[in-house]
C-alpha cells in the first residue's frame, strides 16, 4: 500500500531573499554595472600598442559585466528582491576606483581594468560565504562570475606580461 505525499496548497512556501542575502547581491550588481560602464569609457578611449585587440578584448569584459549585472538582478527578483542599479545608486555604493577620463594608453587601460575586474571579484568573494549560507543557487551564480571575472583578468592582463 503507497501512502499520499502531496504537499497541501498552505505547505508550498516561496524562498524569500532575506535583507542581508538582498545587500549581499546588491554589493554585487553595483559593482558589475560600473565594470561594465568603466570598461566601455576604456574601450572609447584606449590608444597605442595593439588598440584593436585590446579594443575587442574591452568589449568581451563589458559584455561578460553586463551579462553578469542582468543575472544577479534576475535572481534578486526571483527571490522577490529589488535590484537597483540607477546611475544614482551605483555611483554611490560601488567599490571600484573612478576611472580617469580622457584617452588612456594601451598599456595603463591593461593595468586599470585589471584592478577594477579584481576589486569585483574581491566583492563576489566577500559576500560568497554568506549568500552560499542561504541559497546555494545565488552562490552558484557568484561562483561562476568569479570564474568569468578572473579569466577576463588574465586575458586583459597578459597584454603588459613580458617573459
Amino acid at each position: 500500500m503507497t501512502t499520499n505525499a502531496r504537499r497541501t496548497e498552505e505547505e508550498i512556501q516561496e524562498f524569500v531573499a532575506s535583507a542581508e542575502l538582498s545587500a549581499n547581491l546588491q554589493r554585487v550588481l553595483v559593482d558589475l554595472i560600473e565594470l561594465h560602464l568603466q570598461g566601455k569609457q576604456a574601450h572609447w578611449n584606449v590608444v597605442g600598442t595593439n588598440f584593436r585587440d585590446l579594443h575587442l578584448q574591452l568589449d568581451e569584459l563589458v559584455d561578460f559585466a553586463r551579462e553578469g549585472s542582468d543575472i544577479v538582478a534576475e535572481r534578486m527578483r526571483a527571490l522577490w528582491a529589488v535590484p537597483d542599479g540607477r546611475t544614482d545608486t551605483v555611483a554611490a555604493t560601488t567599490t571600484l576606483p573612478q576611472f580617469p577620463a580622457y584617452e588612456q594608453s594601451t598599456s595603463e587601460v591593461v593595468d586599470l581594468i585589471a584592478r577594477r575586474t579584481y576589486a569585483v571579484v574581491d566583492t563576489i568573494r566577500s559576500v560568497r560565504d554568506a549568500v552560499e549560507a542561504e541559497d546555494a543557487a545565488s552562490a552558484d551564480i557568484l561562483h561562476g562570475l568569479i570564474e568569468g571575472l578572473e579569466k577576463q583578468a588574465w586575458l586583459i592582463k597578459s597584454e603588459n606580461r613580458k617573459v
